[in-house]
């Protein structure tokens, strides 16, 4: 092994670490934070990051992290079945199988009256807690995204992320392991739970 290599992979632990006790939250910070803290200039991909933060959770975590990521992914489950006539998908790290303590359980969903999505969780008993309406610029276009916050009834933080209905479908590429965003469908959630409700979609 380089020194190079294992400098590098040093960088993504110190800030994989500094993600998971919760003194960063962007992942380009962290690694400009951790490569500055050991004096180098070496940075790591973010699916470099992304597994050693993963690492880190199963050490803390432990047996623990797998029944939770089971109980999350039934709750994301039961708002999906609500959400339904939304064309709902499971995504972060609850699809992935990489939860860490704190992590939410995001669900994406497509249509052109965000306000419907709301009305129809509160109808289903969903604690809603707040809404608001972000922008991101992708290639020179707006995107806009309406995101719904709340609580399940087990306490883990939920947030809905709703888009018009003409993305539906499109693919999207993961900022942080680089892969396709594919999520998870009813459908392919009540597999998942049905024959292998730990398991994982990272990159090999």
């Amino acid at each position: 092994m380089s020194d190079d290599f294992d400098l590098k992979r040093r960088v993504a632990r110190e800030a994989a670490t500094l993600l998971y006790f919760g003194a960063e939250k962007e992942y380009k910070q962290a690694k400009d934070k951790a490569a500055q803290t050991l004096g180098t200039n070496f940075l790591p991909s973010n699916l470099e990051v992304a597994l050693e933060l993963d690492k880190i959770a199963e050490e803390n975590e432990g047996e623990k992290r797998k029944d939770r990521l089971i109980e999350m992914r039934r709750e994301a489950l039961e708002v999906m079945r609500l959400l339904s006539a939304f064309c709902p998908v499971l995504i972060g790290s609850v699809w992935r199988g990489t939860i860490k303590q704190g992590s939410d359980i995001d669900i994406a969903v497509y249509t052109d009256s965000p306000e419907g999505v709301v009305n129809v969780l509160k109808a289903g008993g969903v604690k809603v807690t707040k809404t608001a309406w972000t922008s991101v610029n992708k290639k020179g276009v707006t995107l806009g995204s309406f995101h719904i916050y709340a609580q399940t009834q087990a306490k883990h933080g939920l947030e809905v992320v709703a888009r018009n209905r003409e993305e539906a479908g499109k693919k999207r590429r993961c900022e942080t392991f680089g892969d396709e965003l594919k999520g998870l469908n009813i459908r392919a959630l009540e597999k998942v739970l049905s024959y292998n409700p730990t398991q994982r979609f990272i990159p090999e």
